[in-house]
């Protein structure tokens, strides 16, 4: 951990005493799900939700009831229900402007922990207080991790044995993140450029060149279904959206922090790589990953740099 930053207290700085976490830690933690066409993920949230005094569920304009279906669940929650798809760390910002709890817990649908398993977060918290993000392992259902933690990947690429115990990274996946709120006073929360992907890496990059610290504690787990928090009637036009967004946002963030002259060659390097790669798509036929490399290969081509 590095010591040389300190915090200052406010009202979103309430010290926790780990010896008192069992007893109250959950009231210090406002749990938010960004959901987008998620109905079918929300039994699966009850057990924690269901015991948690702060709970925020920001819908992006769910066609399926999804808003609905969460306030029925959890009365006690605020549900923002926005009409339409704001991305992924925009709808994060709307909830995150609520928060009044010394800590957020972002969670995506798809994702499943239990209540020890956020208290014991919350208990790393309070021992590491120059913690600003910390983050447990993801696992799939079968119980393998997932490499959901790194260093920043305009430093290198991921290497070496697992973390052991709770550890300082420069990034990790926005799946399920417990955020220290007094430490994003000015660093600040997503940037809205980017709609769905790489929001995640933004933050983390912008919190490690702030020298705040990212943790990962692999004690902790958590169930993640990849690619199970939407679902509609249209799975091809959900799989197209993934590409679509996938290309431009990772064009995004190489014009933020490389150059557009970069993001440029990447752009046409992924073009020549992608339309080739069409045709063996369409003779495999996987509509999905056909649906969503054309979504893919659309993004590429109506990228425009923004910022």
């Amino acid at each position: 951990m590095r010591t040389e930053d300190t915090l200052v207290p406010s009202s979103h700085d309430v010290p926790l005493d780990p010896a008192r976490l069992s007893g109250d830690a959950l009231a210090a933690v406002t749990i938010i799900v960004v959901t987008r066409e998620s109905a079918h993920c929300l039994p699966a949230l009850n057990t924690l939700l269901s015991h948690c005094p702060n709970v925020i569920v920001s819908d992006n304009g769910s066609a399926d009831g999804t808003a609905a279906s969460a306030r029925r669940l959890w009365p006690h929650a605020i549900v923002l229900d926005h009409g339409r798809n704001l991305g992924f760390g925009a709808a994060n910002n709307r909830a995150l402007a609520r928060v009044q709890t010394p800590f957020a817990f972002l969670l995506n649908p798809d994702c499943e922990i239990d209540g020890p398993g956020l208290e014991a977060l919350l208990a790393t918290a309070a021992a590491m207080p120059q913690a600003a993000v910390l983050a447990p392992q993801l696992v799939s259902a079968s119980g393998k991790p997932e490499i959901n933690y790194r260093f920043p990947q305009t430093w290198w690429a991921p290497r070496g044995p697992g973390a052991s115990g709770p550890t300082c990274v420069g990034f990790v996946c926005g799946a399920a993140m417990l955020l220290r709120m007094a430490s994003f006073r000015e660093v600040g929360f997503f940037d809205e450029q980017f709609f769905l992907y790489y929001e995640d890496d933004d933050l983390c990059l912008r919190l490690f060149n702030a020298k705040q610290n990212i943790v990962v504690v692999p004690a902790v787990q958590a169930i993640h279904h990849s690619r199970g928090s939407v679902r509609g009637a249209s799975p091809w036009r959900h799989e197209y959206a993934r590409g679509f967004h996938h290309a431009q946002s990772k064009l995004q963030f190489a014009t933020k922090y490389r150059s557009r002259e970069e993001a440029q060659r990447l752009r046409r390097w992924l073009l020549v790589t992608t339309t080739l790669g069409l045709p063996l798509r369409a003779i495999v036929f996987s509509p999905k990953l056909l649906a969503r490399m054309f979504g893919r290969w659309r993004g590429l081509i109506g990228w425009r740099a923004r910022g």
